[in-house]
C-alpha cells in the first residue's frame, strides 16, 4: 500500500469515528495520575512535600548550571570566532582553573546533598507509629494484615476491580479509575503514622503510592518498611512498581484515608464481617458444597496462573488439568498450598482451612480429573498445617 492510500484509510478511521463510533474522553483519575501531568502528584503528606521541593531545587540547579555553562561557551564562540581575528590562547597547567573545577562542582553537590539527605533519613524513620500493616505481593494482588494499633487482627487480600471484559474489549466502557482500582483498599486514619512492612510471596513487587511519596521493594524472604502521615482526607493511588510478571499491570494499591471516626466504624465493621466469615474447621462438608466454594477461591486466587481450564502457562506455571499431584494422594497437594513450592506462594496465612480444603476439591474434581481421593476437608488441612 502507498502512502497516498494508507492516508485515505486513516481519513477514512477518523470519519467513521466522527460519525458515530464511540470515543473515551480520558479525564483524571481522583487520587491518581491527572491528564497531562508534567510533575509529581499534588502531595498529602510532610515527606512528599519535601520530596516535591527538592524535586524543584534540583531542577533550578541544573537549569542554573546549564545556562551558565553554555551561556559561556556560546559567548566564547561568537566574540572569540576566527573571523573576527581571534586567535586562539594556549595556556597549560592552570592552578586557578583547576581549583575552580574542582571547589565549585564540590561545593553544589555539598549544597544538594544536605537538604536531600535530611529528608531521606526522615523517610527512613519509621519509629513510633500509630498503626502497623504489612503488605504482602503476591502474583497478581496485595496481602494486608495490620498488626499493631487500632484495627489489629484485620487482615484482607486487594485485587484489581476492574471487570476482565473492560481489559480485552474497549467497548465494553472505562470508568476514570481504570486498572487502578481495588476490591478492597487500604484504611487509615488522617494524621496519624502508618507504618508500612512490605515482603512478598514470590518474587519483587514494589509498594507505591505517589501522593504520599512512598516507594518500597517487596522482597521474598525479607522485610522492609516505610511510613507515611497523610494530612488530607480522600483516596489516593498507586501500582506495583517493579516488574513482576505477566500481569504486573493488574496489581493496583488503594488507601482511602478517613477521619478517626470514620476509621474506628471501619475496623469495627471489617472485624464483624471477619468473624461472620470465620468457618468451623472440624466442620463436614459435602463434596458439592467444597466444590462450590473452590470454584469461587480458585477465580479470585489462582486463574491468573493455572489458567480457566486449568492447563496453566507452559514454562512458568503447571497445568492442573491431568496434573499427577492433583490426582494423586492429597497430601501433598495439601503441603503444596499450605507452604509452597517453586513459583508457588505459601497460602497458609492467606487462605483459611475451609478454602484451601475446597480448592482442592475443586480442582481435584474439575476438568479431567478424577482423582480416588476427591474431597479434602477443612479439619485435614488444620492437621496438615501444625
Amino acid at each position: 500500500m502507498n502512502y497516498a492510500k494508507r492516508l485515505q484509510s486513516l481519513i477514512l478511521g477518523a470519519s467513521l469515528l466522527a460519525a458515530g463510533m464511540p470515543s473515551w474522553a480520558v479525564v483524571d483519575s481522583p487520587g491518581g495520575p491527572a491528564v497531562r501531568q508534567m510533575n509529581f502528584q499534588q502531595p498529602v503528606t510532610k515527606i512528599a512535600e519535601e520530596v516535591y521541593s527538592l524535586h524543584n531545587l534540583m531542577l533550578i540547579i541544573c537549569l542554573v548550571i546549564f545556562l551558565a555553562v553554555f551561556g559561556v561557551m556560546f559567548y566564547s564562540i561568537i566574540k572569540h570566532r576566527r573571523s573576527l581575528g581571534h586567535k586562539p590562547a594556549s595556556f597549560h597547567e592552570s592552578t586557578a582553573v583547576e581549583i575552580a573545577w574542582t571547589i565549585v562542582p564540590f561545593l553544589i553537590v555539598i549544597g544538594m546533598a544536605l537538604p536531600a539527605t535530611r529528608t531521606v533519613v526522615a523517610m527512613k524513620d519509621t519509629s513510633n507509629a500509630d498503626i502497623t500493616i504489612k503488605a504482602t505481593g503476591m502474583q497478581w494482588k496485595w496481602g494486608y494484615d495490620y498488626l499493631k494499633g487500632e484495627g489489629e487482627g484485620i487482615s484482607f487480600l486487594s485485587a484489581l476491580s476492574t471487570p476482565r471484559e473492560q481489559v480485552n474489549d474497549p467497548s465494553k466502557g472505562r470508568n476514570d479509575n481504570y486498572l487502578i482500582e481495588v476490591d478492597n483498599p487500604v484504611v487509615v486514619p488522617v494524621n496519624k503514622k502508618i507504618r508500612i512492612v512490605t515482603t512478598a510471596n514470590d518474587v519483587i513487587h514494589g509498594w507505591t503510592i505517589p501522593a504520599f511519596a512512598v516507594k518500597q521493594d517487596a522482597i521474598p524472604g525479607f522485610v522492609r518498611d516505610t511510613w507515611f502521615r497523610a494530612e488530607k482526607i480522600g483516596t489516593y493511588r498507586g501500582q506495583c512498581v517493579e516488574l513482576c510478571g505477566k500481569e504486573h499491570a493488574f496489581m493496583p494499591i488503594v488507601v482511602n484515608v478517613v477521619s478517626e471516626e470514620d476509621y474506628k466504624k471501619w475496623t469495627d465493621a471489617k472485624k464483624k464481617e471477619m468473624a461472620a466469615k470465620a468457618d468451623d474447621p472440624n466442620k463436614t462438608y459435602t463434596i458439592d458444597e467444597l466444590k462450590q466454594r473452590g470454584e469461587k477461591v480458585y477465580a479470585a486466587n489462582c486463574v491468573a496462573c493455572h489458567q480457566a481450564n486449568g492447563k496453566g502457562v507452559p514454562g512458568a506455571f503447571p497445568a492442573l488439568d491431568a496434573s499427577q499431584l492433583v490426582n494423586g494422594p492429597k497430601g501433598p497437594q495439601i503441603d503444596v498450598l499450605l507452604n509452597g513450592r517453586n513459583a508457588m506462594p505459601a497460602w497458609k496465612g492467606v487462605l483459611s482451612p475451609t478454602d484451601i480444603a475446597a480448592v482442592i476439591t475443586y480442582t481435584r474434581n474439575n476438568w479431567s480429573n478424577k482423582a480416588q481421593e476427591n474431597i479434602v476437608q477443612p479439619a485435614e488441612v488444620l492437621a496438615a498445617r501444625k
